[in-house]
C-alpha cells in the first residue's frame, strides 16, 4: 500500500534532509524530547526552594527578620531534632498521617462511586449533582461547629472532614472524565459490537482516567487543608495540635515548622501522584513519552 500510495509531504512539515546521515546530537535532541523535562529544568525547579531557603537564613542571621516573626531555618530544623528527640514529632506526624490516610480513602471511594453514577446517567445527576454542589460550597470552618455536635471531639468528626473534603474534587473530575469520553470511540466500540460492561471498562474508564488522576492530585492537597482544620477541634495529638499547642507558648519556630512539615508532605503526596499518573498512563499519549517535572 505504500507503494501506491506514497506518502506526500507538507509544505510545512520539516525535512529530515540528513537523512542517515545524522549525528548523536539529533539523536539526543530526540530522546531528550521523549524523556520530557530537561534535566537543567528539574534543577531550576529544585534550586529555586533551595535559594529561597539561603536567603531565608541569610536575612535572620543578619537581623532583617526577627527570630519572633519569622525564625531562620536552622533554628527550625533544631525545633524539629529536639522534638524527634522527645519522641513527639514523629508520633504527632503518624497520627496525622493515619487520619488523612483514613479519611482520603472514604472520600475518595464515595467521590469516584457518585462520579461514576452521575457521569454514566442524568437520573443520577437529577437526583444528586445540586445537592453535591451545595454541600461543596459550605466552609470547613463554617461546617466545624455541626460536626462538634455530630461527633463530639474525637477522631470521627476529624476523618469525616477530610472525607468531605476529598470527595469533592475527584466526584467533580470524575464526571467530567466521563463525559469527556471520545464519542468516537464509543461509536467504534458499539460498531466492533463490543457489550456495554467491555465498552466501560476498555474505552470509558480508560478515557476518564487522567481527569480522575487530576482530580486526585487536586483531592491530596484539600485533604491537608480540611486536616489543619479539622486538628484545631480539641484534641492532644497530631501536627495540628503542636501548632496550636505553640501558639499558647508563642512559639514560632514549632509553628514554622509544622508549616514546613505539612509543605513537605504535599510534595511528596504530589510527587506519588504523579508517580501513578505515568504508570497507569503510560498508554496515553500525552504521558507515554515519560514527562516529567
Amino acid at each position: 500500500m505504500s507503494d501506491v500510495f506514497p506518502r506526500r509531504v507538507s509544505p510545512l512539515e520539516p525535512h529530515d534532509t540528513a537523512g542517515p546521515r545524522a549525528g548523536p546530537a539529533g539523536a539526543h535532541r530526540q530522546a531528550s524530547n521523549r524523556a520530557g523535562t530537561p534535566r537543567w529544568l528539574r534543577g531550576v525547579s529544585w534550586s529555586m526552594p533551595l535559594a529561597i531557603l539561603l536567603i531565608w537564613e541569610a536575612l535572620a542571621r543578619t537581623g532583617v527578620l526577627s527570630a519572633q516573626v519569622l525564625p531562620a531555618p536552622s533554628s527550625v530544623a533544631r525545633t524539629a531534632f529536639v522534638l524527634i528527640g522527645q519522641g513527639r514529632l514523629i508520633g504527632d506526624m503518624a497520627v496525622s498521617l493515619l487520619r488523612a490516610a483514613t479519611g482520603f480513602t472514604i472520600g475518595g471511594a464515595l467521590g469516584f462511586a457518585l462520579g461514576t453514577a452521575v457521569g454514566f446517567s442524568r437520573v443520577a445527576e437529577a437526583f444528586l449533582d445540586r445537592n453535591i454542589q451545595m454541600l461543596r460550597a459550605i466552609p470547613f470552618l463554617a461546617a466545624l461547629p455541626l460536626v462538634i455536635v455530630w461527633f463530639g471531639v474525637g477522631e470521627a468528626g476529624k476523618i469525616f472532614l477530610v472525607s468531605l473534603g476529598v470527595m469533592f474534587p475527584i466526584y467533580i473530575n470524575t464526571v467530567l472524565g466521563i463525559r469527556q469520553v471520545d464519542p468516537k470511540l464509543l461509536e467504534l466500540g458499539r460498531v466492533m459490537g463490543l457489550p456495554t460492561r467491555t465498552l466501560i471498562r476498555r474505552i470509558v474508564l480508560p478515557g476518564a482516567l487522567p481527569s480522575v488522576l487530576a482530580g486526585v492530585r487536586y483531592a491530596l492537597a484539600t485533604a491537608w487543608l480540611a486536616l489543619v482544620v479539622a486538628e484545631t477541634i480539641a484534641t492532644s495529638t497530631g501536627i495540628g495540635f503542636l501548632a496550636m499547642d505553640a501558639r499558647e507558648f508563642l512559639r514560632t519556630d514549632v509553628i514554622v515548622m509544622t508549616i514546613v512539615i505539612y509543605a513537605g508532605i504535599g510534595v511528596l503526596a504530589d510527587a506519588l501522584a504523579r508517580f501513578l499518573e505515568r504508570r497507569l498512563l503510560a498508554w496515553h499519549p500525552n504521558y507515554a513519552k515519560g514527562a516529567r517535572s
